[in-house]
């Protein structure tokens, strides 16, 4: 029995992890999904967003959420570019924020960001997007500013954004 012990633990960890994954689409059913690319030097990376386009869901954001898979985040769409400013509020995970501009590139990025602080966290200029990940992982892709961002193509970038490379939509994870 004891030898089938680690063939049970690895079997646990993998339901574990699929259930996460299979409920994490249901944090916001409300929003699009697409997909967005990273390069960076070491290569390119994708991630499942969640897409906040209005002042409602940028408001919330991922307040409350309590667990994030690696290679899933939020990305917080403006329809002009400008300076701005996020906060972690209510917001139980340490994340990375990356801000970019209106062509894709990364303008800077906060990482590791302090759960629950109130201190404004700036963009470096003119923002028309930035992606939420959890904390680390900009470290951990070798991400820095001037690198590049494939953003979706989406409505609600309007005209004011040229748009950089059409990103593919995620598939819906929940059928």
């Amino acid at each position: 029995m004891s030898r089938l012990a680690p063939v049970f633990a690895c079997v646990a960890l993998v339901a574990a992890c699929a259930s996460t994954l299979a409920r994490t689409p249901a944090l916001f059913p409300s929003l699009q999904q697409a997909r967005v690319q990273v390069t960076t030097a070491s290569g390119v990376h994708e991630f499942g967003v969640w897409i906040a386009a209005d002042d409602r869901s940028r408001e919330r954001g991922l307040m409350y959420v309590r667990e994030l898979p690696p290679g899933r985040g939020m990305l917080f769409l403006f329809e002009q570019p400008q300076p701005l400013a996020f906060w972690m509020k209510n917001t139980y995970l340490s994340l990375d924020l990356i801000f970019v501009d209106p062509a894709g590139r990364v303008l800077n990025v906060a990482a590791n960001t302090r759960p629950y602080s109130l201190d404004p966290i700036p963009s470096d200029g003119e923002a028309i997007a930035v992606l939420e990940v959890l904390g680390g992982t900009a470290h951990a892709i070798g991400l820095k500013p001037g690198d590049r961002l494939t953003l979706p193509t989406l409505r609600t970038t309007g005209d004011a954004a040229p748009s950089p490379t059409q990103a593919k939509p995620a598939p819906d994870s929940s059928s």
